[in-house]
């Protein structure tokens, strides 16, 4: 008999890990208190205790960064998809594998407990409750538990002098769906994370006044050409940390002159997440939002900046993140403080006798959490099925620690940043674990031209369908077809005009790919 894994949560993680565990030949049942699939991509007018998506929100990521590692985004699909298109591919993905029939909707998890026979099965009792218009709790036994809840849901609300005593009205950007409740008002959004800067950029059009509150400035960047692309080779990540961040600093730099616009932190470019944005410097220069500093206090009718100014106003939006919360388990299988997730590679608590429960998708990368989230699952389901196994409680402590150390010496010390990854070693370091990274320098001797491809390249998820378990035949074709994909939907109209092309032309491009070849090789083989 198949064992049994309860999945709560049916957004993308929720659905990476039905597939996974069915790829494995476990038997899904999830778990998903709204009516749908999709989770934060999944927009709603009323959020309640459930994360969504702004009605204009566009991804952040390129398509070929975002996809699950088996199942490319269409062509046609543009490379900056709008959450609905986001949600469209999600409802192909769960149609295509034919996820849906393993979903309970309208269904909450109320308590994960060990089972009376934990001790020696490892098993979990998961009670939930249909909210229906028949209400009933139902108690159940299963092998194995993956929490894929997502990051999204708890806003986090800062405690700033005199909030209470504001008359305008106070918000979290949870709450925030479109700009129509804020014409001719005058907002300040306080945080510049990405759903701050979209909301600013967006109630620039339609509030009076915008003010955007920052702690310590931000780096931005925009999405046009591609830019998370740019960042994601395997041959810039395997450069000296000093090397790269100049190198990223010039490119972002040369597109946004930060200290022009009074907003260049003190930090390093690699030291805190970019923010996407394609619009806001525009708006900076244009003056139709104001660019202010950390607030101090509130007062009756608006704000004091800690530089002295002072603003009235007739609404706030917190844009000041989220916490974690498990309400659902006891804090004996894991406790977040200062919202840090003590778990190995964010995945499988420490201090447990079974591995027998995981958490999927708690990580921030500068890339998409889909993927990792992806690669989590595979790894969860090969471990649940005893296929993979993990090192000593003592190993994956030290071993916790040492990486949340090396993090917390390159980023700046904030909330944002307890679950902060670097996006190609992080999924290198779990691909390890159950035997799906590529070996590049037996590939260089095999097939060279996917080798220089895969290194040199843009880095995709297809590369952890090339080897081991769950390879997926299509992997080749989908990583030696990226610039396909990645430009069709921009040839919709293109117009034709013939260049000539000098020698001396020919022989840059020749001197640029023999350049980046050599060093390839030579990154291959250390």
């Amino acid at each position: 008999m198949a064992k049994r894994v309860a999945i709560i949560g049916a957004g993308a993680s929720g659905l990476a890990a039905i597939k996974c565990c069915l790829d494995e030949g476990l038997e899904p049942v999830c778990f998903e208190k709204s009516g749908d699939i999709g989770g934060l991509w999944c927009y709603r007018e009323e959020r309640h205790d459930q994360a969504s998506v702004f009605k204009s929100t566009v991804i952040n990521t390129c398509k070929e960064i975002t996809c699950f590692s088996d199942f490319p985004i269409p062509d046609d699909f543009p490379n900056f998809m709008h959450n609905k298109l986001m949600f469209k591919y999600l409802h192909l993905f769960c149609d295509r594998f034919h996820l849906r029939k393993y979903i309970h909707f309208h269904t909450k998890v109320d308590s994960v407990v060990l089972g009376d026979d934990y001790k020696e099965t490892g098993r979990w009792k998961v009670t939930t409750n249909h909210q229906g218009t028949c209400s009933r709790s139902v108690t159940e036994i299963y092998d194995a538990v993956l929490v894929c809840t997502g990051q999204y849901s708890t806003p986090h609300i800062p405690e700033i002098e005199g909030m209470n005593e504001f008359r305008g009205r106070v918000l979290h950007t949870h709450d925030y769906s479109t700009p129509g409740n804020f014409e001719n008002k005058r907002v300040l959004i306080i945080g510049v994370g990405n759903s701050g800067c979209d909301a600013a950029v967006e109630l620039s059009q339609h509030a009076s006044e915008v003010y955007l509150s920052t702690r310590r400035g931000m780096w931005i960047v925009s999405r046009f050409g591609n830019g998370d692309i740019f960042f994601h080779y395997r041959l810039l990540d395997l450069l000296p940390h000093p090397v790269k961040e100049r190198g990223i600093r010039a490119f972002v730099e040369k597109r946004v002159d930060h200290k022009f616009l009074g907003i260049r932190p003190d930090h390093s470019v690699l030291g805190q997440q970019v923010t996407i944005n394609d619009v806001l410097p525009t708006c900076i220069v244009n003056g139709s939002v104001i660019i202010k500093p950390d607030v101090k206090r509130f007062t009756p009718t608006g704000v004091v900046f800690k530089d002295g100014t002072v603003e009235d106003l007739d609404a706030v939006i917190l844009a000041t993140g989220y916490v974690f919360e498990f309400p659902f388990l006891q804090d004996s299988v894991v406790t977040v403080e200062k919202n840090k997730l003590p778990l190995y590679k964010y995945v499988f608590p420490m201090n447990l006798q079974h591995a027998t429960i995981a958490f999927v998708g708690y990580t921030k990368p500068a890339g998409s959490v889909i993927p990792i989230s992806e690669l989590q699952a595979r790894w969860a389901a090969r471990v649940f099925k005893g296929l993979a196994k993990l090192p000593s409680p003592e190993a994956m402590k030290a071993d916790m620690v040492s990486k949340e150390g090396a993090m917390s010496k390159r980023f700046v010390s904030s909330q944002r940043h307890t679950l902060q990854v670097d996006f190609i070693k992080y999924m290198d370091d779990v691909a390890i674990e159950f035997g799906v990274k590529p070996d590049f320098g037996k590939m260089l001797l095999r097939d060279p031209i996917l080798a220089l491809k895969c290194v040199s390249g843009p880095f995709t998820p297809y590369q952890y369908r090339l080897v081991g378990p769950g390879q997926w035949s299509g992997a080749r074709n989908a990583i030696m077809t990226i610039s396909e994909r990645v430009s069709k939907p921009l040839q919709s109209y293109r117009l034709h005009i013939p260049q000539k092309e000098s020698f001396f032309y020919h022989v840059n491009s020749w001197l640029i790919y023999f350049i980046i070849l050599f060093v390839s090789v030579y990154i291959i083989w250390q």
